[in-house]
């Protein structure tokens, strides 16, 4: 599911792509009244609907969940951190480098995933703040230097990781 934010032009901007287990509208727990971006599946979904009350109450109520839950929010927050300073200040090559391997959840200590679902050129310029002729310069790049593979859905090699850290 991707979260985007659209200006007044109408220009959208993707802010999140959510996966399995993770958490959106809890803005609400906080008072926030308006949402800021729209939730759009990308692929097939299920979602869990509680409404405010019950979140509150479990919250309180069940301390594993309520732990989860603020971990969540920690990781979501270092994570929106960590995306602000790759925007100021990481090229465009890193920056899609970047939301490749997060989409396919290198570091998650889970499980990464090996083959994203299809995620369009022009979705991942929206995320990464490029044009998509420029996305594509780098997804034909990466792919030429054996770092993706595209065929029905996108291939993420562990080695992208080097474009990230090298300096």
């Amino acid at each position: 599911m991707k979260l985007a934010v659209v200006n007044q032009t109408g220009k959208e901007g993707v802010v999140a792509v959510l996966g399995p287990g993770d958490f959106l509208g809890e803005g609400c727990l906080a008072g926030q009244s308006v949402c800021m971006a729209t939730a759009t599946t990308i692929s097939p979904t299920s979602v869990l609907v509680i409404a405010k009350n019950e979140m509150m109450r479990v919250l309180h109520a069940e301390h594993e969940f309520s732990d989860r839950f603020i971990e969540y929010m920690l990781a979501r927050n270092i994570r929106v951190e960590a995306d602000l300073v790759d925007q100021l200040f990481n090229s465009t090559e890193k920056r899609l480098a970047r939301t490749l391997l997060l989409l396919a959840r290198y570091g998650d200590k889970d499980r990464p995933d090996k083959l994203l679902p299809k995620v369009s050129q022009e979705m991942l310029a929206e995320m990464i703040g490029a044009t998509r002729p420029r996305v594509n310069f780098f997804m034909n790049k990466f792919r030429k230097l054996g770092l993706i593979q595209y065929n029905g859905g996108l291939k993420i090699d562990k080695s992208l990781l080097t474009v990230v850290l090298h300096d």
